[in-house]
């Protein structure tokens, strides 16, 4: 029995608030479980030093977590100087995760940034931003679109992302913190609305893994953004 009492292939409850962040040109809030996580985008009307000139646009992100997201406070990063590695990585894959989907010659010499910032986490929080960063991404160009800056959508499609991992040996979906934190192999899987792959993150912790059982953790992840995208346009209408 997970330590939820969820079943193998059972979710946490997901929700996708839109509109919550009053002056970002899209704005979600996103909820798997316990991890909360606000997610807005920003519109900056020109793309990067390096870009300007190639007439396309660029999707990047931010990620970071409030001290007291977690049990214990935790510092914040810009005290540091700098982003942790776990922090940049993670950023990375956000940006990635959605330029997949985005034709950024069709939006142009523009940049939309991705804030995400974890309010409460427990467990799985760059999978539930890379989700909620979609619906905000989406948001976003729709407002451009209301005001005539673009004529068509340059998102080509969904993405949302799903942990899953070996726990006990049974692999099971969308671990929260008691079950990732003594998982045998914890994976996480960015997947587009139609079916593709973007990304794949897995690592054996105490034991390794077969083929078979990544086959079987792939499985499960489809089965999680299926349901994932289906809310994503549920919210939108």
């Amino acid at each position: 029995m997970r330590p939820s009492k969820r079943a193998p292939n059972e979710m946490r409850q997901v929700s996708l608030e839109r509109a919550v962040a009053r002056y970002a040109e899209g704005s979600c809030f996103v909820k798997f479980g316990n991890t909360h996580v606000l997610c807005t985008a920003s519109l900056e009307d020109k793309p990067p030093m390096w870009l300007r000139g190639q007439g396309r646009g660029w999707i990047t992100a931010e990620y970071s977590m409030l001290p007291r997201a977690t049990n214990s406070r935790t510092k914040r990063e810009v005290n540091s100087g700098k982003p942790s590695g776990r922090t940049q990585e993670i950023q990375r894959l956000i940006g990635r995760s959605l330029r997949a989907v985005v034709d950024l010659q069709a939006l142009g010499e523009k940049q939309i940034t991705l804030d995400c910032d974890v309010i409460q986490a427990d467990g799985g929080t760059r999978t539930a931003a890379i989700t909620g960063a979609w619906v905000a991404l989406y948001d976003c160009i729709k407002w451009m679109r209301s005001r005539s800056m673009l004529k068509d959508s340059p998102i080509k499609d969904h993405v949302a992302a799903i942990s899953c991992g070996i726990s006990k040996g049974v692999p099971v979906l969308d671990l929260d913190y008691d079950e990732d934190s003594v998982a045998e192999t914890d994976a996480n899987f960015v997947i587009t609305g139609s079916g593709g792959l973007v990304e794949i993150q897995a690592t054996a912790e105490g034991a390794v893994f077969s083929q078979e059982q990544l086959t079987a953790l792939l499985d499960l992840a489809r089965h999680g953004v299926g349901e994932l995208v289906a809310l994503q346009k549920s919210v939108l209408g």
